[in-house]
């Protein structure tokens, strides 16, 4: 189909020798779990800001409003700004961290960015589980955005590049089924900890969050780096050694493959400014993806259902148990469902699994609801978890998978930093707003995020080629085959 809008380039696929060798398999594992300390402390914030004592402690207004002044709107009663910059503060140190982060891969490596996202990371946990006062809170969640950001920068690069082509897609899918395992991980420990008497339950839920960055640190420091970071650091006889063992071949067999990372590495080098040439005309393709799949990704309204579950059904009539006992449902669902990316996204391509995700829902409670009928409440819950599932086997695990795989080395880091700065950017802007966007909208705001969901499908249809089984150092024929991105792209490979 050259040419069209899908663009089947498999035959086209430059095959290189190799399989996924247990060696491969185990790095990749280890490094895509460095997710937890993400999807942990997405899942942990909105049930602890649902906890009585929490509230009572350092929000004071908001426990007023929901505990004792029954009068005011349901919708509006956790409407705070105080409690929004709790939930959203550490996106915008994430957005900012990032571009540090980027200096640190390209220069230091994918595995040091790691290590020091880890221990930035359990710091801030520590803070956050003595806080005394509201600044403690913002400062530890302040630097547990500075944790995920230097995560989330390196750890689907290092995926990508340690993976074999054929299996590169399942591999970083990985990265997002840690998220949702800490998500899980983070609704099973709220829903305990809120029944630890003495008030103190929101103390454990925040202090859990030192697991997952112990994990990621103790990994890192035994992980290797990547061949193409050990390229980018002058160390060509390690790298081929590097490659030659995670796709378990001959040297002849891996020379192939090393000599166009290598050509890829001196090419790289040869960019002083990699922010200023990521804005050239031939770039355009990625650039633009990186922008608009992290913009789409979050205008799903996912974070909306992560970061406020609880919040958000107790809003529409469910008690304080039961908000937290269906916060953890949603939980097993996302999952289970990003279980079908892991096996799929190689299998079918990036493409079908984003265009099935193609889901419109709706409901809505009007007026100040106190209890809902049994028969609505589990129908809410339903159609809760069919979107939940929909996005869990696409735009969750592909809005990081696509992104970290078009880039070339020259480039890499600097788009992995855009996709970054543009995710935390809008999730920081979904959690600021949407407590007061509910208060206002009621409903409407989820007609809201419907509408975004059709255009991002529009999108996905005419502008995102299939991406699956291209060796990431041949990615630039996707663009040059496609009906419209080939404009941007040159015949041939000219100097940089």
């Amino acid at each position: 189909m050259a040419g069209g809008f899908g663009i089947d380039v498999s035959k086209a696929d430059k095959v290189y020798p190799g399989h996924l060798t247990p060696y491969v398999m185990v790095t990749c594992l280890a490094a895509a779990f460095g997710g937890l300390i993400f999807g942990y402390d997405i899942g942990i914030s909105g049930g602890v800001t649902s906890m009585a004592p929490f509230l009572q402690k350092f929000f004071p207004s908001v426990y007023h409003k929901d505990a004792i002044d029954k009068s005011t709107n349901q919708y509006c009663k956790f409407n705070d700004k105080y409690l929004t910059l709790f939930t959203s503060s550490l996106y915008l140190a994430a957005l900012f961290a990032s571009f540090i982060a980027s200096r640190v891969t390209r220069t230091l490596g994918r595995r040091m960015s790691m290590l020091l996202g880890g221990l930035i990371f359990f710091i801030g946990a520590l803070l956050n589980a003595l806080a005394q006062a509201i600044w403690m809170l913002i400062v530890g969640r302040l630097l547990l955005g500075i944790g995920v950001g230097f995560s989330i920068q390196s750890i689907p690069l290092y995926v990508s590049e340690m993976a074999p082509a054929k299996h590169r897609g399942s591999l970083n899918v990985i990265f997002q089924l840690a998220i949702t395992i800490g998500i899980f991980a983070a609704n099973l420990v709220n829903y305990f900890t809120s029944k630890i008497k003495g008030g103190h339950g929101w103390r454990y839920s925040l202090g859990g969050a030192m697991v997952p960055a112990a994990f990621i640190f103790v990994s890192a420091l035994f992980l290797p780096n990547t061949p193409n970071s050990m390229l980018e650091q002058g160390d060509k006889e390690k790298a081929r050694a590097m490659l030659k063992r995670i796709r378990g071949v001959t040297d002849k067999e891996v020379e192939a493959e090393f000599d166009d990372i290598l050509a890829a590495s001196e090419a790289s080098k040869q960019v002083k400014h990699p922010w200023r040439n990521i804005f050239k005309r031939k770039y355009r393709p990625q650039l633009i993806m990186a922008v608009l799949i992290p913009f789409f990704q979050q205008l799903t309204g996912i974070n909306v259902v992560m970061f406020y579950a609880p919040v958000l059904f107790k809003t529409i009539g469910f008690g304080d148990k039961a908000s937290l006992g269906s916060a953890l449902i949603t939980g097993i669902i996302n999952m289970l469902a990003t279980l079908i990316s892991v096996y799929g996204t190689d299998k079918w391509g990036r493409r079908a699994l984003f265009l099935e995700a193609f889901i419109g829902w709706k409901f809505g409670v009007s007026g100040n609801v106190t209890e809902l009928p049994k028969w609505y409440a589990i129908l809410l819950v339903i159609f809760i978890c069919c979107y939940v599932a929909a996005f869990a086997w696409s735009w969750g695990p592909l809005g990081w998978l696509v992104p970290s795989e078009i880039f070339p080395l020259e480039i890499r880091s600097a788009g992995q930093t855009v996709v970054v700065t543009v995710n935390m950017l809008m999730t920081f802007l979904v959690a600021q707003l949407f407590l007061n966007m509910l208060c206002h909208m009621k409903f409407g705001l989820f007609i809201f995020f419907a509408f975004f969901v059709a255009v991002m499908t529009f999108f996905i249809y005419f502008f995102l080629p299939e991406t699956k089984n291209i060796p990431i150092e041949e990615m630039q024929q996707v663009w040059r085959q496609h009906w419209f991105w080939k404009r941007f792209i040159p015949d041939e490979h000219p100097q940089v």
